[in-house]
């Protein structure tokens, strides 16, 4: 699987909210780079429950934000981290109980949900908050 290559394009204007993204990808790639990685390893375990942890900060920043500047998709943006966290939780489980599919679904699903969600539904916040000189 192909590693995130993080561009201009995924920059959401924002600066703090950009070095965040720039994180969470890094921890991303990290996992794919771990592709041969068995379940029972501790550092699929480790990276993930990392990664999730600093989502979470992520998440918190960014609804912050949203909530400040009175983003009017900030319903729609909760909603998706609420079932970001609730996948990641799962996966979390799923690698406790030695599910031999959950690295590569924990990949693929990764990669896919975060850039996506920059991608997508990131991007719909950028001309918003730069318009109220957030940057």
């Amino acid at each position: 699987m192909e590693k995130i290559v993080w561009g201009e394009d995924f920059s959401v204007g924002v600066r703090v909210l950009d070095e965040q993204h720039k994180q969470i990808v890094t921890m991303v790639n990290t996992l794919i780079e771990m592709h041969d990685a068995k379940i029972e390893s501790e550092i699929i375990s480790d990276t993930l429950t990392k990664m999730t942890q600093y989502a979470i900060s992520h998440f918190s920043k960014e609804e912050e934000y949203m909530l400040e500047y009175e983003y009017p998709d900030y319903p729609i943006q909760k909603k998706q981290h609420s079932e970001f966290k609730k996948k990641t939780v799962d996966f979390c489980m799923e690698t406790m109980v030695r599910k031999e599919t959950v690295p590569a679904e924990i990949f693929t699903y990764l990669r896919l949900w975060w850039t996506s969600h920059i991608l997508k539904e990131d991007m719909k916040y950028k001309k918003f908050f730069n318009d109220r000189g957030l940057r």
